[in-house]
């Protein structure tokens, strides 16, 4: 798609207007009303849902198709990662078990 100056110029401040608008809404009304409690408890949780929804599909899928969790490698090796963090709460060893499963796994099948 080849744009031409004006409508490269046109789309740069429709995406700065909107980008704007989004992201200095809150500064520019901010001050003047507070939101709800249920609200900022409910935007507490958006990053755990929105890390969720970037790995599950990685985790379910292998090429948009879904994959028995038997033969599923990465989920496997994300469960055994869970259960050691679980019992350890050590990030880092998390991290190790988690490669090492997933390595020895995609060796060995």
């Amino acid at each position: 798609m080849n744009l031409s100056l004006p409508e490269y110029l046109w789309l740069l401040v429709l995406m700065t207007a909107g980008t704007l608008l989004t992201r200095g809404l809150f500064f520019m009304v901010g001050g003047a009303r507070r939101m709800p409690d249920w609200l900022q408890r409910s935007l507490s949780h958006v990053p755990a849902i929105a890390l969720t929804a970037i790995i599950a599909p990685d985790l379910l899928m292998v090429q948009g198709a879904l994959v028995e969790p038997w033969l599923n490698i990465k989920l496997i090796s994300a469960l055994v990662a869970t259960i050691f963090f679980l019992t350890t709460r050590h990030m880092l060893g998390t991290l190790v078990v988690g490669m090492l499963c997933f390595t020895a796994l995609r060796v060995w099948l």
